[in-house]
């Protein structure tokens, strides 16, 4: 039967977060004070001419934009735009201050320092406020960022908390992207992203919320969360960036998952599988559906794997 009209798809809480990350490895963040139009790549937000070459340009490189906005309305008073170029698969992030969408297609995003930016050490933390794509967003996500702001302002932290665009999963708003890592959180509250952003200043690998890594599939995703928290319970410090996908076997049932920690070179073989689960509200109004997702079966330390 159809969802009630006032539930937030965001209230249904019926699945596991890790394994449901965005993924990406190069990202354009463009800020944009201005409105967002339900997919800001549809033509509604640059106009239909320039939004075709921006896609193009950024499918050249397979890289995806995310526009951002200063979450005060003081903030959005811009004389030029701040543009961040993330490459999340190296942890690095350059910004660089423009006259508008245009610039974005004279970018070179093959790799780093090829657009005259300047890098920088801070991380960046994106909270989905994105209200024309799901209402979750502005209700969850706007609360969030406000109050993060006053922690974090930008006169005195510097640019670390931006709103941003459509991160997929507003199902788990609010729904966070940690940059450079690439990492998807969802369902934090204050605490815990407060928590999370500490941890992020020393690029410490957080576990509560973490949909897991851009950089990998949704098993591999799921399966270096479990690795990650199997090692911070047994009192081992773990960073973002620590692991690497040695071998990967996916069906449509199983996988099979290898991964190194490149920091002591131990190796460890995750199994999963998908289950059903029933109820999922994908966006706020849609009626409810079954979905599935993947879980970890087993977790094994190996003491020898062939690269």
């Amino acid at each position: 039967m159809p969802a009630d009209s006032f539930t937030l798809c965001s209230d249904v809480e019926v699945e596991p977060l890790p394994g449901t990350a965005k993924q990406a490895r190069v990202y354009v963040l463009f800020e944009e004070p201005g409105p967002w139009s339900h997919d800001v790549l549809d033509g509604d937000t640059f106009g239909v001419e320039l939004t075709a070459k921006l896609k193009a340009h950024l499918k050249k490189y397979d890289a995806a934009l995310q526009l951002i906005r200063h979450p005060t309305r003081e903030g959005r008073v811009i004389e030029s735009h701040h543009l961040y170029l993330v490459f999340s698969d190296i942890g690095l992030t350059e910004v660089l201050h423009v006259d508008g969408p245009e610039a974005i297609l004279d970018l070179d995003l093959s790799g780093p320092g090829l657009n005259g930016g300047q890098a920088r050490i801070n991380p960046l933390l994106l909270v989905c406020t994105h209200a024309k794509r799901d209402r979750c967003c502005a209700v969850k996500g706007r609360p969030l960022v406000a109050e993060l702001e006053r922690r974090y302002p930008f006169k005195r932290t510097g640019d670390v908390v931006w709103e941003t665009s459509h991160v997929k999963g507003h199902r788990f708003a609010p729904a966070l992207l940690l940059l450079p890592w690439g990492y998807s959180f969802g369902r934090m509250n204050l605490e815990a992203t407060e928590a999370m952003l500490a941890a992020a200043m020393r690029a410490q690998y957080f576990v509560p919320g973490n949909r897991g890594s851009g950089l990998m599939s949704p098993p591999a995703q799921a399966a270096e969360v479990a690795v990650a928290a199997h090692l911070q319970r047994e009192g081992k410090d773990v960073s973002y960036g620590q692991f690497s996908v040695a071998s990967e076997d996916v069906s449509e049932d199983h996988a099979s998952i290898v991964l190194i920690d490149e920091s002591t070179g131990h190796t460890y073989h995750v199994t999963l599988s998908t289950h059903a689960v029933s109820g999922v509200i994908s966006s706020c109004g849609d009626e409810p559906k079954q979905g599935r997702y993947w879980r970890v079966d087993s977790l094994e330390h190996v003491e020898e794997f062939q690269r």
